[in-house]
């Protein structure tokens, strides 16, 4: 409220207060308040000192007097406080010198004679004054005053109160006043050495709780205190800048306290933590804690509190900085080893906070505390409990977001420093480990943090398109001196990036490591293999010999010396540049010694020795700060010296021992004639004495953290290239993941495989699915392990199991189920890197469908759903029966696929109730929701995603399933099923893979022709399912392609006809199916039909298919229709056609009709080869191909392709003139000679050749066979019909071959054989004569026919003059002849005497 403004003469009663607006109080009644409570603390002071008893009835009245004095100055003061508290001022009591109500106060405090209820009771007041902030850092006289609180606590008199408990109620009050003083918002105008004063005060409290025996709460109390103070002085860090010049200022101007009190408390915290023995109280009551631990433990809880305020404002002040490197770290490694439980954990905290802020100053840091602490314990070298802390503080360093991919690239790609990340995945898979069930707490964390390793790792791998696997690659080029390589982001780098230089260091790393192997056995392999990766130069160079000598790791320390010590002028190079590689600045000698023996084993040869110390000598002589040496001489005298007294005192085999003063004395006038300190020479005497420098060990088993190995460290980290903060890039997390894939993979198996646990197999199982995520990338052979140990744990591929007990495991247990799902979705997911593992994904899948475990909607090929499945799901199905799913979405991100499997159990519960898995419905229905999840039909219908190398493992184990490979079948059924089965899938495959049919096919018939060649292959069941399946290929195949593929054509058709040739009975067997896929490719698709193996392979297996009667009618229709229409019909089909033609029309169930229409196409066609071969050939088939047909090669010997054809067609009329059905005889024969009709007036040029090949090849091989027949049906009983009609079809062939020789004379005769020719003619006609009379004298047809058809031949070559009467003329004279015994009635007429 505020006072209204109103004249002080108005009558109108009481001035009046009003409420400000909003909440803002008004100051003067804040100002009011301030003043109630000093009045009120004044008060309550005042009544405490007025009731003490008298207490100076016993001393002399001038003292009394004096003491009593003072009590009135006290009472005084107070009373002058309270007579100002309501006074009117200028202005708020902020504004206000706090000396003027806090000095009563202090007064009090300080005072020796008051009571301890008095003095309690004025720190409360102080406390109060201080809590409410009466004042700031800007009121006046403010530092003086909070300066002046706290002389005043540290003078507070504990000492004088004898009452134990009354002191703890001042000491309470005294700890909160402190608290209170350093949270006050004038506390940053403390000066250094006040807040020093401050926690030293606090600390005294604390002592003094615990050496007293103070109560329980005392003793909280005060280190609760003890924390608050540090809080408040660390929460100021990030505020202050370091820098000497403003130290000074600030000493000078009284700025107020910074980093400088914060170095001095940090300082006195790491003595607290290495004198904690010192603390502990002894039985005399000396000490101020009950134990080592319990000094640990504070010291470590306010460390960690000064870390986590101070946070990476640390790392600006090179100071406090420098504390943590050097001193903080050193004390966490030494006793994090020997220490109790509770204090590990308190120090991985702390590391843990220590590696968030400042993790960009302390890679060495962090290396040792890992190598010496984590891995150490974590193995268990330290106990179980321990071991289980270790574990626990590791995992929390593995949830931090970049902690993986840091610890890689810092130390795994340093060629200078240790494998930390790929040590500490092999401690977690090896502690994760299970050896017996249930699995203990520590192998349950390290399982934890392993599966979030890896989780981590396949989050930050994902990226939106996998590079290709060459991206992959990491090549060595040329040689660069790798070991001091940086990444300087300034510098043109060309087109190398970070990631590329990182994945470099990494490959020179694993090189050198392998080098190293070499260099152990043969030291000349070694430097050869250096040169060959080129990690050395050709020839090699001293500096990078050195480096691989000196940071190699595994390298045998024998060889190092021996190298070093070898007089060879390049070898002195190599020991002069190894040397210095070491710093020993600031470091003394036996220290600097011991580091560099550490590196090598130092030869036993005295010159060698002598060498090697040469060298250490000079390089510690320059280095040497302290001015100790005058020579290098000086230097190497006292190293040998040094040598031989560790000899001397650590070989068992002196027995007198060199004294002190010995060692000194042997070592007089050695630096420029004068000595060295006497100080200096007993110190050197003592280190070594305490402790032996162990120079000829080869190895040692356990290296402890030594003060010598930790100054080494410290120097190293001075020059050490920085940590490097960085997020996980996608080419190194593939890389992250490689150097710990093998040991994860075989620990996540081992674990799934012992556990029974649920929540422990869904955390595998998620696991397991990031491993897959990761391995998609490149790492075929990783996930091909991860997908085997799955099929091992689906129980499906037992061969030890019955079928009953297999599927009683996987209908009542959970593991073979999740192994299921998580098999087949990561066929799903990330089919496209899975190789070799189809194989036993296909193999389980063929078992699931053979122990009946897919529903039937799954295996039923007509789609047919049963009742069940119509209530279970409504998803559409394939031919095959497999479920696919609604919407199907391609290999998702990472949070859609963690999103997936999270909880992978969930996907095996049937409902959202708590009921269990049996319980819901009938096991039937249990499994198909399983196999439902499964979506196995996606792997197959989503196959055109594949890689060619993925998918073509994929039809191999298909193709090997099918041919029976590792497969074992009870009944004939059972295979069929299985083969069927196994086809239908490859047809599922094919069908989605049409669009790279071409590279696809040809290693898919490969293995038809491997799968023929096994040892227990039968053809049956395989050839005939296969034989299906190719056509319905065919089918996808050819139509409606705008360019068709040539090559896939041909391909489909090798393998149909290598399946046919396999077992022929499948023509059979299967000729529906083959049929009716066949017809309907000439009758909707003949056109795409381009290749002459294809048009060969349909025309022939039509004609082979449709010999049955119910497949009869549909292939002869396709084939008089292709015939008939014409369009299709070219060079390269033609002889496939005219011998499929021939097939039906020769067959006994063609009707007449049919066979006649054939008969007559064919002899119709010939006008097509006179078409073809006037136009040159430009066909529709006219393009070259790969293959090429038997008839192809007979046109390139006879030289003419249309004579070739015409030769097929008469062939194939030819033989239609031997069926047994006359009318059928008859018509080929007079088809044939409607052929060569048409042959001779359209102009066929058949050539002498050509026409001769007609001749034998049909013509007289048609009257021969005829005459043949005619002879046999003669010789039987009661076969006089057959044989007259015989004898009629020989008459019509007979008058064939006369009009035929009209009609081609001409030609004929220019050939040089007509003579030999003409013979066959002649010998035909007298055996066509003689077998009429052979036939019993019947109707004399031949009788008749010959002489006529005679007359009409030698008339005609007569009239061409083919035939003429002349002296020699052999040709005139054999007819002659033959005239006479052919048909002598004749002879007079054709020659007359």
């Amino acid at each position: 409220m505020a006072r209204t403004a109103a004249s002080d003469d108005d009558d109108d009663g009481p001035p009046t207060y009003t409420m400000a607006r909003g909440n803002r109080r008004d100051p003067r009644l804040k100002d009011l308040g301030i003043s109630c409570m000093l009045n009120t603390e004044v008060a309550a002071l005042l009544a405490v000192i007025r009731r003490r008893p008298d207490p100076y009835s016993y001393l002399p009245p001038a003292v009394a007097a004096a003491e009593e004095a003072v009590f009135a100055g006290l009472i005084q003061s107070l009373k002058n406080l309270r007579a100002l508290l309501f006074q009117p001022r200028h202005g708020a009591w902020r504004c206000s010198d706090p000396s003027m109500y806090l000095t009563p106060f202090l007064d009090v405090v300080q005072s020796e004679e008051v009571p301890p209820a008095a003095t309690g009771v004025a720190l409360s007041s102080v406390l109060k004054i201080l809590r409410i902030d009466v004042f700031d850092e800007c009121s006046p006289g403010a530092r003086d005053a909070i300066q002046a609180i706290l002389t005043a606590v540290t003078n507070c008199r504990i000492e004088r109160i004898a009452d134990s408990g009354a002191e703890e109620a001042v000491l309470l009050r005294v700890l909160q006043v402190l608290a209170a003083l350093l949270r006050a918002r004038a506390a940053p105008l403390l000066a250094d050495s006040a807040v020093c004063t401050a926690v030293n005060t606090c600390f005294q409290v604390v002592q003094h709780a615990a050496s007293s025996r103070g109560s329980e709460l005392l003793q909280r109390t005060a280190r609760h205190c003890m924390h608050e103070i540090l809080q408040a002085v660390f929460s100021r860090l990030p505020d202050i800048r370091d820098d000497a010049a403003d130290d000074d200022a600030a000493v000078t101007s009284g700025a107020g306290f910074g980093s400088r009190c914060m170095v001095d408390v940090f300082n006195f915290l790491c003595s607290l933590l290495l004198n904690a023995t010192d603390m502990v109280m002894t039985p005399e009551g000396h000490g101020a804690f009950t134990s080592e631990e319990d000094v640990q433990l504070f010291a470590l809880v306010l460390l960690n509190s000064a870390v986590e305020l101070g946070g990476e404002a640390i790392g600006k002040h090179p100071k406090l900085l420098r504390l943590i490197q050097d001193d903080l770290f050193y004390h966490l490694i030494h006793f994090a080893t020997e220490c109790s439980p509770l204090v590990l954990s308190m120090i991985c905290s702390t590391v843990l906070n220590l590696y968030n802020f400042l993790r960009r100053f302390l890679k060495l840091q962090l290396e040792a505390f890992f190598m010496f602490v984590i891995l150490r314990v974590g193995s268990g070298a330290s106990g179980l409990q321990l071991q289980e802390v270790a574990i626990e503080g590791l995992i929390s360093f593995c949830r931090q977001p970049t902690f993986v991919i840091e610890m890689y690239v810092n130390y795994d790609c340093d060629p200078l420093l240790r494998n930390v990340y790929e040590e500490v995945g092999k401690l977690l898979c090896k502690a994760a480990y299970p050896l017996s069930n249930p699995m203990t707490t520590v192998q349950l964390q390290a399982f934890e943090g392993l599966v979030n390793m890896i989780t981590t790792i396949a989050d930050n791998v994902e990226v939106e398109k996998a590079p290709d696997q060459a991206a992959y690659n990491v090549e060595i080029s040329e040689y660069r001196l790798f070991w001091l390589e940086r990444w300087e982001t300034g510098e043109d780098h060309g087109h190398e990036t970070w990631v590329d230089f990182v994945r470099k260091r990494k490959l020179k790393k694993k090189k050198v490591a392998i080098a190293a192997n070499h260099y152990n056995r043969d030291e000349k392999k070694g430097v050869e293999f250096l040169k060959l990766c080129y990690l050395v130069p050709t020839p090699p160079e001293p500096k990078s010999m050195a480096y691989f000598l000196r940071y190699s790791p595994g390298l045998d320390k024998v060889k190092i010396g021996e190298y070093l010590g070898d007089p060879d002028e390049f070898n002195l190079q190599v020991l002069k540049e190894f040397t210095e590689t070491f710093d020993f600045t600031g470091s003394i000698l036996d220290t600097a010694l011991r580091t560099y023996l550490e590196t090598f084993r130092l030869p036993g040869e005295s010159q060698k020795i002598q060498r090697v110390l040469e060298h250490f000598s000079e390089r510690f002589f320059d280095q040497q700060t302290a001015g100790v040496f005058a020579t290098k001489d000086a230097a190497f005298i006292l190293c040998y010296s040094v040598i031989m007294l560790n000899t001397d005192l650590h070989n068992p085999q002196v027995k007198k021992k060199m004294s002190e003063d010995d060692f000194i004395r042997n070592n007089r006038a050695i630096n420029s004639g004068k000595d060295l300190p006497r100080e200096y020479l007993s110190e050197l005497f003592h280190s070594i004495a305490s402790n032996a420098i162990t120079m000829f060990s080869q190895s040692v088993t356990s290296i402890e953290m030594t003060t010598s190995r930790w100054g080494d460290l410290v120097n190293r980290s001075r020059s050490i290239e920085p940590f490097t903060p960085c997020d996980f890039k996608h080419k190194l997390s593939r890389e992250v993941f490689i150097a710990v894939s093998g040991p994860a993979v075989s620990t996540l198996a081992a674990i799934f495989d012992y556990t029974d646990d649920e929540e422990t197999l869904n955390q595998c199982v998620e696991g397991l699915i990031s491993v897959a995520r990761i391995a998609r990338y490149g790492l075929d052979d990783v996930l091909d392990e991860l997908l085997c140990c799955l099929c091992k744990f689906t129980t499906l591929l037992n061969p030890y199991s019955t079928t009953e007990e297999t599927l009683f495991t996987f209908s009542n247990e959970l593991k073979p189920r999740m192994s299921t799902l998580a098999l087949f979705t990561i066929a799903n997911r990330f089919g496209e890197s899975v190789r070799g593992a189809w194989k036993n994904i296909v193999d389980c899948l063929l078992k699931l469908k053979r122990l009946k475990l897919l529903p039937q909607s799954v295996i039923e090929a007509d789609g047919s759903v049963s009742s069940n499945s119509d209530r279970l799901s409504h998803r559409p199905k394939s031919e095959l029966g497999v479920i696919f799913p609604s919407s199907h979405r391609g290999a998702g991100t990472s949070r859609h696929v963690s999103g997936m499997i999270g909880r992978f159990s969930q996907f095996l519960s049937l409902d959202n109730t708590t009921e269990s898995l049996l319980s819901v419905g009938s096991e039937f229905e249990n499994n198909l929701k399983i196999i439902q999840q499964c979506r196995i039909g996606s792997i197959f219908t989503d196959s055109g995603k594949l890689p060619d190398e993925s998918l073509q493992n994929l039809g191999r184990a298909l193709i090997f399933a099918a041919g029976g490979k590792g497969q074992k079948f009870s009944t004939p059924i059972e295979e069929e099923e299985t083969v069927g089965f196994c086809w239908d899938l490859i047809l599922l495959v094919s069908s989605a893979n049409l669009h790279r049919f071409s590279s696809l096919w040809p290693h898919m018939h490969d293995c038809f022709m491997a799968v023929s060649q096994l040892p227990l292959f039968s053809p049956c069941p395989f050839a005939e399912k296969a034989i299906v399946a190719l056509f319905k290929i065919a089918v996808k195949l050819l139509p409606g392609q705008p360019n068709p593929d040539r090559v896939a054509e041909e391909l489909v058709c090798k393998s149909i006809n290598l399946m046919w040739k396999l077992d022929k009975e499948i023509l059979d067997t299967c000729c529906e199916g083959i049929s009716e896929c066949i017809v309907k490719l000439i009758m909707d698709h003949a056109g795409s039909v381009q290749t002459p193996i294809g048009w060969k392979t349909l025309l022939h297996l039509l004609s082979v298919t449709g010999r049955h009667p119910e497949t009869f009618d549909q292939s002869v229709a396709a084939l008089i229709k292709l015939m008939s229409d014409g369009a299709h019909i070219n060079r390269f089909n033609y002889a496939a056609c005219i011998e499929a033609a021939f097939g039906f029309a020769a067959l006994k169930i063609s009707p007449l009709e049919i066979s006649t229409k054939i008969l007559e196409l064919m002899a119709d066609s010939v006008k097509w080869l006179i078409q073809w071969n006037k136009s040159g050939y430009s066909d529709p088939g006219s393009t070259n191909s790969s293959n090429s047909s038997s008839w192809a090669e007979d046109a390139s010997r006879m030289g003419n392709l249309a004579t070739s054809m015409f030769i097929k067609l008469a062939e194939a009329l030819r033989k239609t003139s031997l069926v047994r059905r006359e009318e059928i005889r008859n018509q080929a024969v007079a088809d044939l000679s409607r052929g060569f009709a048409i042959a001779a007036a359209g102009d066929l040029d058949l050539g002498p050749a050509g026409c001769l090949a007609c001749f034998n090849l049909v013509i007289f091989a048609m009257v021969d066979d005829l005459h043949e027949k005619t002879l046999e049906y003669s010789r039987r009983e009661g076969a006089e019909r057959e044989t007259r009609s015989m004898e009629g079809t020989l008459a019509a062939a007979t008058q064939l071959l006369a009009d035929v020789f009209v009609l081609f004379l001409g030609t004929l005769a220019q050939g040089p054989g007509f003579r030999t020719f003409w013979l066959g003619v002649l010998r035909r006609m007298d055996t066509c004569i003689k077998s009429d009379l052979a036939a019993g004298g019947g109707l004399g047809v031949m009788q008749e026919l010959v002489p006529r058809m005679l007359k009409r031949m030698i008339v005609e070559m007569k009239d061409k003059e083919v035939l003429v009467q002349r002296d020699g003329d052999e040709l005139w004279e054999i007819t002659h002849i033959q005239i006479q015994w052919i048909a002598p009635a004749v002879k007079e007429e054709l020659f007359p005497e």
